[in-house]
């Protein structure tokens, strides 16, 4: 296969490729972390509201995984507002 002249296999050797395929790996992994910390602050904590889970999903990664330590020692669904409002503005 051939995309604006350049065949396939050399397009994705590019500089331009790799960074989008490495943006692409990184917004996967931040979706599954989302997706697995979300499901465990659930259990947790009990059923999310939707602002709350919008916020957690707009998390970047290290702060998600932070999250996802942190929640190790939640208690209930204040822990996690107590820890939203220390690490998010």
């Amino acid at each position: 296969m051939v995309f604006a002249g350049i065949p396939t296999d050399q397009l994705l050797h590019t500089r331009a490729a790799q960074m989008l395929l490495d943006l692409g790996r990184e917004e996967g992994e931040a979706l599954g972390e989302a997706k697995v910390t979300l499901r465990l602050l659930n259990r947790r904590c009990g059923p999310l509201s939707e602002v709350t889970t919008a916020r957690i999903q707009a998390l970047p990664l290290d702060q998600l995984e932070a999250l996802a330590e942190a929640l190790l020692d939640f208690s209930g669904p204040d822990d996690l507002a107590n820890w939203l409002a220390e690490h998010t503005g």
